[in-house]
């Protein structure tokens, strides 16, 4: 008998906004535990069913962050999900959660099992509005960890603060009428030597030097109007 041929991986990196959506995670260890951290930093509405819990998600319950169903998952459970994460160690309990997800139409996450699962969770940081993702479809999260933390040193707490100076000036330009085409944008953004600056709390300098390398000074708009 020929292997069953694994579906080809074509998830579309996409952020979800789930603030106050219900999600419920069936499973109470130390992989339950990183999701739903996960899940409150994003301010999303968690429940967990498990007749055991890690120590922290006990703690989490006691202060009343999340609530728990105090046993083993049973059908039904999932109602008025939107999403579901089954991160039991059991793969016939994930199986059953996965199908019920599925039926209910919740989107559903297995845990160390991409194939069954509707979305996967990306290791990823923010920096205020600047949120990045690291994935490597399921295949090596350690890979995408030690990515995320290289990249983590490399942008840091200046870079929500850049953010701030490009909206601003993004929008001050919009208002004005004047289009920057993301050509000169992506020309004018040197990383580097604006969060230098940005670090050394010099937020008019970093501003002016922008409006430089994108050619718009006072009086003068070099680039086309909105018509």
């Amino acid at each position: 008998m020929k292997p069953k041929k694994k579906k080809p991986i074509t998830y579309l990196p996409a952020f979800l906004d789930l603030h106050e959506k219900k999600c419920i995670v069936v499973g109470g260890g130390e992989v339950a535990l990183r999701k739903v951290k996960m899940l409150l930093g994003c301010g999303v509405d968690v429940s967990v069913i498990s007749p055991n819990l890690h120590p922290d998600l006990a703690r989490l319950v006691k202060k009343k962050a999340l609530r728990r169903i105090s046993r083993q998952y049973q059908p039904g459970d999932l109602e008025g999900a939107v999403i579901v994460i089954a991160a039991t160690n059991v793969k016939e309990v994930n199986d059953r959660v996965t199908q019920e997800a599925k039926r209910s139409g919740a989107l559903v996450n297995v845990v160390d099992d991409p194939e069954p699962s509707d979305f996967i969770i990306p290791s990823f940081f923010r920096r205020k509005d600047l949120t990045i993702a690291v994935s490597t479809a399921g295949k090596s999260p350690a890979l995408a960890r030690k990515i995320r933390t290289i990249l983590e040193e490399k942008y840091g707490e200046e870079y929500a603060s850049l953010l701030s100076l490009i909206g601003a000036v993004r929008s001050d330009l919009k208002r004005q009428g004047i289009v920057v085409s993301s050509e000169v944008w992506h020309r004018a953004l040197d990383l580097d030597l604006l969060s230098g600056f940005l670090r050394s709390g010099e937020w008019e300098k970093a501003k002016t030097v922008l409006l430089s390398k994108l050619k718009v000074t006072k009086g003068e708009k070099y680039h086309k109007k909105r018509c």
